[in-house]
């Protein structure tokens, strides 16, 4: 199961990596509709929008926002894998620019590969409380699909905004 998860992870990074390669500072933050989810300046870093209600239509995201949310649950994602407290959602910040983001993830898959390899096989099937509630009797290895999963999601939102500001906006 694990070199499937890994495998799956690595070809869900290689996906990524093509449209982060190809990002420039003006995609970050670029409004693809009049209803968005965005990052701001804020008090101690970037905020990002966010709503606890259900909204319809849900606002679109930016790439910022974005990346801001695969930093926050990713995040939040290797420190459960790991046995530790997960930061609250509010104390993950974006970076706030290009540089800053690519490294953030690049970190952020450096740690998770780290996670994958280090799993051990046969603990693959301890229950885990995120991204699910704790009755659900998920596994570890629900959580390790589930951020492949969530990361190949992600990583298409991203690579679809970035083309399509490409094809409609010259900076």
């Amino acid at each position: 199961m694990k070199d499937v998860l890994l495998a799956q992870y690595e070809l869900t990074w290689s996906l990524f990596e093509y449209h982060l390669e190809r990002l420039t500072p003006g995609d970050l933050l670029w409004e693809p509709a009049e209803l968005c989810w965005t990052v701001h300046p804020a008090a101690g870093g970037w905020q990002a929008d966010w709503s606890d209600e259900h909204l319809d239509p849900i606002p679109v995201p930016t790439i910022g926002w974005l990346s801001w949310h695969i930093g926050w649950w990713w995040t939040v994602a290797i420190a459960h894998a790991r046995g530790a407290v997960p930061p609250e959602r509010t104390a993950v910040r974006w970076p706030g620019d290009l540089a800053g983001t690519l490294e953030w993830m690049r970190v952020l898959r450096d740690q998770w590969w780290h996670v994958l390899d280090d799993a051990d096989e046969d603990k693959l099937d301890i229950p885990v409380a995120f991204p699910w509630p704790p009755e659900t009797g998920r596994t570890k290895a629900d959580l390790f699909a589930w951020v492949n999963a969530e990361l190949m999601k992600n990583a298409a939102e991203i690579g679809q905004l970035r083309l399509l500001r490409a094809a409609t906006v010259t900076d």
